[in-house]
């Protein structure tokens, strides 16, 4: 009769202990159901659940594999399973998976510990925790650091929507920012990023930078704002907004390009997102003449945006149809969905105000980034606190990825496509 038994090794971390351990198990015919592995600052965990053929030989395994646990200074444990446990163990693969991403400058015990409460109240249970950030120095804080602990979780999610309203206060609570995602094949095959781009891609709203120039900062800002908020349609704040502009000089419309930065993070971002093989787009409410600014500097792909109607070198205040709105740009996401032979469950979209929540909705993954309350609430995901760079953790993108590539560029062999898990 088989026996099933997990070992436990723990201790200090060196190469080649996996080939010696597992060398001794297949001396021994041993079948391997499930294997597990983390290393925590050079200290080794291993979990090995393993069926041995026959009963009488047990004890000389176990006794083989002590003796070499000590020879490599390893602490070994053994732990019998109960068929009726083993059964419950395989039936429950079924169960549902799903990823929780913290993001925030620093980590604390706290943050964990807030979370991990979150989790373990809603009946779902942790089965992995992996870093994706680089490592850290407590004596070298830097402020713009960025800090990313993954973990997986398996069961019933009865109560999704109860449990995103918890992570979404808790992050607000803790300046930190909190994604729950559910495990499937298009998370780890996302193939497309959309942004907005005012206040997204770049600091500050293009309009409102236009209004200064022209003398009317105050009332565009309002009515900018109200539309954000989303208490104003945008069409009509946007009429209401160019039409202020009118006999701005488009000598000085040409002078913004150079002086609106991007978002944190937004280069690294987007290069990253290049070296992958990802398509990338712009879908705004702002202008093309700002957004074909970006795509040259940035490489996007796709941009849409509205034309500032322009007649005799200025502003005439006049609208051109048909407006980029929500609506419009959800129906170009299609289009592009379309055109790229893609799913909708491969995109993610990214944008802050009341007009990016149609594209928000209908994308697999929709963040509201740095956004207005109403659309913090109603997106899936938010990321508040970090740069636009800080998205790639969210499709598994682990900073020792990024530079192991960067050294691929660096010294010229061509890059493979990253897994992204």
């Amino acid at each position: 009769m088989n026996n099933t038994i997990l070992i436990h090794f723990s201790g200090q971390d060196r190469p080649g202990l996996i080939a010696e351990l597992t060398a001794i198990l297949a001396s021994y015919n041993t079948c391997v159901l499930d294997i597990g592995q983390a290393v925590v600052h050079e200290t080794l965990s291993l979990g090995l659940l393993v069926e041995i053929p026959s009963s009488d030989s047990f004890r000389s395994f176990q006794d083989t594999l002590v003796e070499k646990s000590a020879e490599l200074r390893l602490q070994v444990s053994f732990t019998s399973i109960a068929k009726t446990d083993l059964d419950d163990w395989i039936s429950s693969q079924g169960r549902d998976q799903f990823i929780v991403t913290i993001l925030g400058r620093a980590i604390s015990a706290n943050d964990l510990a807030r979370v991990s409460a979150i989790i373990a109240e809603h009946g779902l249970n942790v089965d992995r925790i992996e870093r994706l950030s680089g490592r850290l120095s407590l004596a070298v804080h830097t402020p713009d650091a960025n800090a990313c602990v993954q973990l997986t979780v398996t069961g019933n999610a009865s109560s999704e929507v109860a449990m995103r309203a918890a992570f979404l206060a808790t992050a607000h609570d803790l300046k930190i920012d909190i994604a729950f995602q559910r495990e499937s094949i298009f998370r780890r095959n996302r193939r497309l990023f959309a942004f907005d781009m005012d206040s997204t891609l770049i600091e500050g709203e293009v309009i409102d930078e236009l209004a200064k120039l022209t003398g009317v900062a105050d009332e565009v800002v309002k009515v900018t704002e109200s539309a954000m908020r989303g208490e104003i349609e945008f069409q009509e704040s946007f009429r209401r907004r160019v039409a202020l502009l009118r006999g701005l000089k488009e000598t000085r419309v040409r002078e913004l390009l150079d002086t609106i930065p991007l978002v944190e993070g937004a280069e690294q971002l987007i290069g990253t997102l290049k070296m992958l093989g990802y398509k990338t787009a712009i879908l705004s409410g702002g202008f093309n003449f700002f957004a074909r600014h970006l795509q040259k500097r940035l490489g996007i792909d796709y941009v849409f945006a509205n034309d500032l109607d322009i007649v005799d070198g200025v502003v005439s205040g006049e609208v051109r149809t048909p407006i980029v709105d929500g609506a419009r740009k959800a129906e170009l996401l299609r289009e592009i969905v379309l055109k790229e032979n893609i799913s909708l469950d491969q995109v993610v979209a990214v944008g802050d105000g009341a007009n990016d929540l149609p594209m928000l909705g209908i994308a697999g993954m929709g963040i509201a980034f740095r956004a207005k309350p109403l659309v913090r609430q109603t997106a899936s995901h938010a990321v508040s606190f970090l740069g636009l760079d800080s998205l790639l953790y969210l499709i598994g993108v682990r900073d020792r990825d990024l530079s192991a590539a960067a050294d691929a560029v660096k010294n010229g062999p061509a890059i493979p496509r990253i897994s992204c898990y």
